[in-house]
């Protein structure tokens, strides 16, 4: 289908051009096919490596998922799964929001740690003085306010004198790890034990479950968190003053944008995202913090941040793929014999697709195709021959 315009010349003569014009739906289906290749695709290619890495370890790939499925979904191990999503849903959620402005906060680690040093501190003298809501929220704010304070001496240097984020985050995520591990050795030590680990909170005082399930109401915080930012970001002046930060920072400027006050603020919200992250896995299932420990969430939640292209609500699925995997794959792990590593091998493998596939995207986005010249050339001369 074409649309016919004509136009005059300098000269005076009337010129006919024919310019395509795709049909809506043509053009909807090529997005939906896009994000298809974009999101999907890298998970199932590295499922399939990953099922091509196990069979050169001589271990079933079949069985090896199969465990993953029992161990994460079957036999109500899903809500073992979604007691795991809520910490990583409320990352994802801080993580998204700091990158749609084109900002990189990798201090994740010492955020995380050190909240969760504060609430394990703290929680089980508060829950036994207070009212558990009233304390719950005193718990959810200190982390939250822990974590946003940790992004301060970034976001400041960033939006002062233009430091890579990336090296400040990172020198404070270190040093807000050895400060955890300082916490937990010192002031909130657990005297009734030698180990180097906070006292214990008591299973009554821990976050209450949904009822009728064993998922504890910190997953719901998390979609609230999730729907929240995704309103943020859609919806409000704000979240489009991040996006076109995140487009073109010249541009920001141009338009008016206070750029110091958008970079502090978005750091101290996806910080304060961070450390309500820490609440909800300390209060909702851990119950203590001990040195040494660092799950380091924020490193595998990375990748499932991009495959959802920075939209908060496509993240949940991503996550809660994550969870099942991270879940089930313990069990898995177990029963084939290897080291729980392999988990990450996957991960890292989903990066590795994602970026490969990014690439070939960004081509095709400049009127080439996804596959290599080379590869297309043969596909059409097997297509002759046959």
């Amino acid at each position: 289908m074409t649309e016919t315009t004509t136009t005059t010349t300098a000269t005076g003569r009337a010129s006919v051009a024919a310019l395509p014009r795709r049909p809506a739906r043509s053009l909807r289906a090529e997005r939906i096919l896009d994000v298809i290749i974009r999101s999907i695709v890298p998970v199932v290619l590295a499922l399939v490596a990953g099922g091509v890495l196990l069979l050169a370890l001589g271990r079933n790939p079949l069985t090896f998922y199969g465990n993953i499925w029992t161990g994460g979904v079957a036999a109500g191990a899903w809500q073992n799964s979604a007691i795991r999503m809520a910490p990583f849903l409320l990352i994802a959620a801080g993580l998204t929001l700091i990158f749609r402005a084109n900002i990189w906060n990798l201090g994740y680690n010492g955020q995380f740690l050190l909240a969760a040093a504060l609430v394990s501190g703290y929680a089980p003298g508060l829950t036994n003085h207070v009212p558990a809501w009233l304390a719950f929220a005193l718990l959810f704010l200190l982390a939250g306010a822990a974590g946003a304070i940790w992004t301060i001496v970034p976001a400041v240097l960033k939006a002062r004198y233009g430091t890579n984020e990336i090296i400040t985050t990172l020198m404070m995520s270190f040093i807000g790890v050895d400060l955890a591990s300082l916490l937990i050795k010192g002031p909130f030590h657990d005297p009734t034990t030698p180990l180097p680990q906070t006292a214990v909170i008591p299973l009554d005082k821990m976050l209450p479950p949904i009822p009728g399930t064993r998922i504890h109401i910190g997953l719901l915080i998390a979609f609230a968190a999730i729907f929240v930012v995704h309103y943020m970001l859609t919806r409000t002046s704000w979240g489009l003053r991040l996006q076109i930060v995140g487009a073109n920072p010249r541009a920001a400027r141009h338009f008016g944008i206070n750029l110091p006050r958008l970079i502090l603020t978005s750091f101290l919200a996806s910080g304060f995202l961070v450390g309500l992250a820490a609440t909800a896995d300390i209060v909702g299932l851990w119950g203590y913090i001990r040195t040494g420990w660092d799950p380091a969430y924020g490193d595998t939640i990375i990748p499932f941040v991009f495959l959802a292209r920075l939209n908060a609500l496509a993240v949940v699925p991503f996550i809660a793929f994550f969870s099942v995997l991270s879940t089930g794959g313990d069990l898995a792990a177990q029963q084939a014999g290897l080291p729980t590593d392999v988990l990450y091998v996957l991960v890292g493998l989903i990066l590795l697709f994602m970026t490969v596939i990014e690439y070939l995207g960004r081509r095709r986005e400049l009127g080439q195709s996804y596959l290599p010249q080379g590869l297309r050339q043969a596909l059409h001369l097997r297509r002759a021959v046959a």
